[in-house]
């Protein structure tokens, strides 16, 4: 593979002081160039490409996703990610990266285009689509679900999402609405409240108002971003311990990604304990029973290892057999861990 990336040196002085700037960018990826694309093309991908897709938040720091079209060839997607890695020290290495495949986006890549998300079939050809409207506040929706391993997992923003039997979080940034479900068991209804503590505290700084609402007792703020409360679906228990073998997951040390990659298998089973994480060093997370792998860069580990994050992940997947088509990647730079990543661990505040 290593010999195969030699060709692609991506062009220097690809990207300008405006992928800095707050906003939404896109970019097509053309013979090993970054072309950006209108604010009108927004959000229409053809399924024959790859793009580079930033949503910078200024001081809220910025996600940068790989977007890769199912019938896009392994060169694109290896300019891709050497580009995505070109743009990632740009910006002095501090967006969370995302793989994102068609088909198997993540919901909080779908919440970057509120008016949806179309395929075309083909490839680098002009596509039009009508500008998106103003960014608001970031919403989100964290399904928890499980009787052991109890997880939340980031779903899409609708009552289609929710059931009965389990709980959720609707995060609307200064509020955090914990919505327990009326067949939840007592282990959900635990975690809701620590998982709503930990945004609160750790993504809010402790800004943040926490709403407590029991399935039927929905409020106002509620109904206006999600509408009017269908009949929800009923739960089953195989989906609770269905649920339980997904979310079991794995941590691994990975030393000099530069040669060989060196796997150190450093706990078999979550929670784990925060200070497992090195500063010196990269970590792989494997929650691959759930169709995704989160690479931890420490602040102190070697450029190179930082630069290697992707092909770490995609070894790594190739290793566990794992459909590298259907993982998720997710490559999260020192202190900028998400809650999806932090509920793997104990105490983390």
């Amino acid at each position: 593979m290593a010999s195969r990336m030699q060709p692609f040196q991506a062009a220097p002085g690809q990207f300008g002081p405006e992928a800095r700037e707050p906003g939404l960018r896109c970019w097509r990826v053309e013979k090993m160039k970054a072309v950006p694309l209108e604010p009108s093309e927004l959000g229409a991908f053809f399924n024959g490409d790859s793009y580079l897709v930033l949503s910078n938040r200024g001081e809220e720091g910025a996600d940068l996703h790989m977007w890769i079209g199912e019938k896009s060839s392994r060169d694109e997607q290896v300019a891709c990610a050497m580009l995505a890695t070109q743009l990632d020290n740009f910006l002095g290495g501090d967006p969370i990266q995302h793989r994102q495949v068609q088909g198997y986006e993540s919901p909080e890549f779908m919440s970057l285009f509120p008016r949806g998300v179309s395929y075309k079939e083909g490839g680098v050809e002009s596509g039009f689509r009508r500008p998106q409207s103003g960014s608001g506040p970031v919403h989100r929706l964290y399904q928890i679900k499980g009787k052991r391993n109890i997880r939340a997992k980031e779903v899409e923003l609708s009552w289609d999402s929710f059931n009965k039997g389990d709980c959720f979080i609707l995060d609307l940034g200064e509020t955090i609405v914990s919505w327990v479900g009326s067949q939840a068991n007592i282990f959900e209804k635990q975690k809701v409240c620590e998982i709503a503590t930990l945004i609160r505290d750790t993504e809010r700084h402790g800004k943040a108002r926490i709403v407590d609402v029991s399935e039927g007792e929905e409020t106002p703020e509620m109904l206006k971003v999600l509408g009017p409360m269908p009949s929800l679906k009923e739960s089953t228990s195989e989906e609770d311990s269905q649920a339980d073998a997904s979310n079991s997951a794995s941590l691994y040390k990975v030393s000099d990604a530069t040669g060989a990659m060196k796997l150190t298998k450093v706990s078999e089973k979550s929670p784990f304990e925060k200070d497992l994480l090195v500063r010196d060093d990269c970590f792989i997370l494997d929650n691959g029973a759930n169709g995704k792998i989160f690479v931890w860069k420490g602040s102190g580990a070697n450029a190179e290892e930082k630069r290697e994050a992707l092909k770490m992940a995609d070894d790594f997947i190739q290793k566990m057999n794992y459909p590298r088509m259907k993982t998720q990647v997710e490559i999260l730079p020192q202190g900028r861990e998400r809650v999806i990543f932090k509920q793997f661990f104990k105490n983390w505040n």
